[in-house]
């Protein structure tokens, strides 16, 4: 018995188109779309979208958690009580975090509110990988 044989097997074929110079038969790669619409209207459609509100009740319902948090453990007095002792490892996991903050308000901030560049990981695909980077070497510092 021979491997690939005339059973059937599809990898012969195309073998042989391909020895030939046929070009074989295109599979498609997207499913065709519903409604008979081309690709480019269906991201139009979604490029009309209405983004979802920043401020929303899950943001909310986070955003007190960390507050609550904060408070319960006493995460001030901590950090006072670190900044006391004069420990560099605070020190340098305090300027990293500052780091990974000030990369993040540049983005939200500046890019996407002030100058409404709202692809800004597509224009400056560096900062998103310092912000992380930065932010892991904090929290492991």
């Amino acid at each position: 018995m021979e491997a690939g044989g005339e059973r059937g097997d599809p990898l012969p074929r195309l073998r042989r188109h391909l020895r030939q110079g046929a070009e074989p038969r295109a599979l498609p790669l997207q499913p065709p779309l519903r409604g008979g619409g081309t690709a480019e209207e269906c991201a139009a459609v979604e490029k009309k979208k209405k983004p979802s509100p920043r401020l929303n009740i899950h943001s909310a319902f986070w955003i007190l958690a960390s507050i609550a948090v904060t408070y319960y453990f006493d995460f001030l007095k901590s950090v006072k009580e670190a900044i006391q002792a004069d420990s560099w490892w605070f020190v340098t996991g305090s300027c990293l975090l500052a780091a990974c903050l000030s990369v993040a308000f540049y983005c939200i901030i500046y890019l996407e509110w002030y100058r409404g560049i709202e692809d800004y990981d597509v224009r400056y695909p560096i900062l998103i990988p310092i912000s992380t980077t930065t932010f892991i070497a904090a929290a492991i510092w």
